[in-house]
This record gives structure tokens, sequence and C-alpha cells, in this order.
């Protein structure tokens, strides 16, 4: 569950400060935890031992909702798998950028690198990964994340130890993000509201969690298991992070990059380690989050047009350099996946706002998906009676956390508004 949000943590700890930044982090983790056991009983409906199983996030709220409230968490969650793969193509495209930013510092070179060109490249590998059927199944692809994950992040976590052992503070000249200076208390707010959006980021794995406990064995029961392994996973995970924050904090004081490791400049093979570490976790990561997009307009698509050849006809395309290996081409698998690709890249090359973006994710996603819906389908199957001490208690801990998303949208939106003033796309 540590992904590339853990890289603007120490920024946003910068915002909150010393003590606002790490209770802030706490209660968005036991928050988590509480929904996350609740979203563990509606694994199976209407017993949450016995009853018949759901197999991902969706189908959970079909069997515990349905109606408008199945199409509104179809909305939020289609809508967070679009946001994250243009989040992944903006992260990915500017440490990629990083990498070669870094080298011509050394070189005393022109340091001017655009984000752009490594966008485009990115886009180009997306093309080609979209096509191959049933790349998020590839067992290798979870490994591949989570190796590439610990390392970034323990790199990252290392380098700012050892700035805070050196007992300096330097810039180095170091391609930090930006941040805004401070010109008035209000503009301050802004950013610990969207600071508050990139901590909602952090947590924002709730959609995985039915999908993880379908590989649980039935004995013992899966919701007790999935319980424990989300406690187990969610406190280590807040530990890192509050370690990653607080110690990123500690490393750079209130020029704390928007990106951890965009913060350091030394030693060069090793940040070039963790940029390189960060792109293939990305790669992966985008197929991933897109493959439930492409398989849901595609399926749509057949059953509305099962005529159309177009739509529902694969070609065998033989390769007879690799002894006769062939492969099946779809043509409206091949134009729509490449469309998606190319308009989330352009949307990245637009809004290539790293920790802007970031927030606006988190703070879109976190309550209707980690809060909302589970507490819902909790009220549901419990039948708790309206106006009940446990259903008022649970509808404010949602009205609470609706209104956290919200201020944390309007400062993201506001962040996105102020970097426009100042950004030109494709010339920047």
């Amino acid at each position: 569950v540590v992904g590339s949000g853990v890289l603007s943590l120490a920024w946003a700890i910068t915002q909150l400060g010393w003590v606002a930044g790490p209770v802030t982090l706490i209660i968005f983790s036991l928050i988590t935890l509480f929904t996350s056991t609740l979203l563990a009983d509606a694994y199976r409906h209407p017993d949450p031992v016995t009853g018949q199983r759901n197999y991902t996030y969706m189908d959970a709220v079909r069997a515990h909702l349905g109606g408008l409230k199945v199409r509104l968490c179809g909305l939020a969650q289609y809508a967070n798998l679009v946001g994250v793969t243009v989040g992944y193509t903006i992260t990915a495209s500017m440490c990629m950028a990083s990498v070669r930013r870094k080298k011509c510092l050394h070189a005393e070179d022109n340091c001017h690198v655009s984000t752009t060109i490594y966008m485009i490249i990115f886009g180009s590998i997306q093309l080609i990964l979209c096509q191959v059927p049933n790349f998020h199944k590839l067992s290798w692809i979870s490994i591949l994340a989570a190796v590439m994950s610990i390392t970034y992040s323990f790199i990252g976590l290392g380098l700012s130890v050892a700035k805070v052992a050196a007992g300096a503070q330097l810039n180095e000249g170091a391609e930090a993000t930006t941040t805004w200076p401070t010109v008035s208390e209000a503009h301050r707010l802004w950013k610990v509201f969207q600071a508050i959006g990139n901590i909602a980021f952090a947590y924002a794995y709730s959609t995985v969690l039915i999908e993880i406990q379908d590989t649980l064995k039935s004995s013992p029961a899966e919701n007790k298991t999935m319980k424990r392994a989300s406690f187990v996973g969610i406190s280590t995970t807040t530990i890192f992070y509050l370690l990653c924050g607080c110690v990123g904090y500690a490393a750079f004081g209130e020029d704390a990059p928007g990106d951890l490791l965009s913060g350091f400049h030394q030693p060069l093979w090793l940040l070039n380690v963790a940029n390189v570490s960060v792109t293939i976790h990305l790669i992966g990561a985008y197929q991933v989050f897109a493959q439930p997009i492409f398989s849901l307009v595609e399926s749509s698509c057949r059953q509305r047009w099962p005529e159309v050849k177009f739509v529902t006809t694969d070609h065998q395309i033989t390769i007879p350099f690799l002894g006769g290996t062939g492969f099946h081409v779809n043509c409206f698998r091949l134009v729509w996946r490449s469309a998606y690709v190319i308009v989330t890249t352009v949307l990245a090359m637009l809004l290539p706002f790293f920790n802007v973006f970031l927030a606006l994710i988190g703070a879109a996603s976190f309550w209707p998906l980690t809060v909302y819906f589970p507490i819902e389908m909790y009220i549901a199957r419990a039948k708790l009676p309206k106006f009940s001490f446990s259903w008022m208690g649970l509808q404010a801990l949602s009205l609470a956390c609706l209104l956290v998303s919200l201020v944390a949208a309007a400062g993201s939106v506001e962040g996105l508004i102020q970097s426009l003033k100042v950004y030109h796309p494709f010339k920047n």
C-alpha cells in the first residue's frame, strides 16, 4: 500500500507543522483502519462469514446498497482511476526528468529539462503495454511494484536521516518543487488544505481491499484474517509515513520539496536508482489502474453492439521470426486503449503539478471510497435504526470526513489555479 504518495508527505508535514502534521496522519490512519474493518465484513452478503462472495468493491456496494448508490460508486471509483493514471504520468515523467537534470547539474551544463518529452516517452511505453492481454493479472507485477516502492521509499528516508545526522539544511542547487512564498495567512491556509489532500492520497487504497480479501482462504473466516492484515498493514504504513514525513521535514525545514527525492543532490547514483525505481513502479501501476477502465468500456460496447465486427472480432497476427508465435488484435481495443493513453498523457502535459494533482485526487476519493460507502454498507447490513446512537456516530464521522475532503479539494483547486498562472503548457 506504500506508493508514490509517500514522496509528498515531507512537504505536507511542513505545511501542517510538527504537531498538526503527525496528528493529521494518525487521524487519517485510524479512520482508514476503522472503515477497513467495516469493509472486511462487506466481502460477503448478507452474512460476513457464510454469505455470498463479492469479488470487487462495486459488487459489495451493489449487494448491500444497490440502486443509485451503485452508479455513484462507479462514478467515484472510475473517476479516481482516471485521475490516478494521469497522476502517475506526471510523477513518472518528473522522476525521469530528474535523472537528466541531476546529470547536467553535475556537468555544470544547461539544466533546463522539460517533463513534456518524458511524458511522451512514458505514454509511448503505455501504448505498447496497454495492448498486452491481462497485463494487470501477471503475478510478477505485484512483486516488482513492492520491491520498487520499498527501494525508493527507503532511499528517500535514508537520505533524509543522513542529512539530519549531518546537521545541515543545504539547498545544494537541488531542483526542489517550487513552493509559493507565504504572502498572507489566507495563502498559508490554502497550503494547509492542500497538504491534507496529499495525506488523503497516501491512504487512498480502500478500493483494492475487497480484491485482496478475495485471495484469502475461507478458513479461518476471510473477514477476521483481513481485519488482522489491515491492522498490521495500516499500522506499519503509518509508522513509515511518519518517519518519511517528519524526518524529511527535519532535513529541509521550511524548504521541504514537494517531491522528497528532488530535494537531494548527492549521491547521484543513489538518486538515479530511486528515480528509476519510481518510474518502473509507475509503469506497471498505470496499467493496473487503467485495466478496469479498459474492461468496463470494452465489455459495455460488446454488449451494446454485439453485431459490429469492429468491436467484437479479434484478428490473429503471426510473428514469423518468433517461431510462428501469434497474438490477437482487436481493432476497437487498439483504438480505444491508445486513445485513452493519449488523452491521459495530454492531460498530464496540461497539468504537470505533482503535489497539487495528487492532493486533488486524494481529496476527491477519500471520503466516498474510504469512508462513505463502507459506513453505508455497514449500516445497511447491521440494519441500524435511524437516529440511533451508532447511526448518528457513523453519520457524524462521515460528515466530518466529507467536510475535510471539501476543504482539501478547495486547497488543491486554488493551488492549481495559482500554478496555471505561471505555467504555459508545452513551453515551460
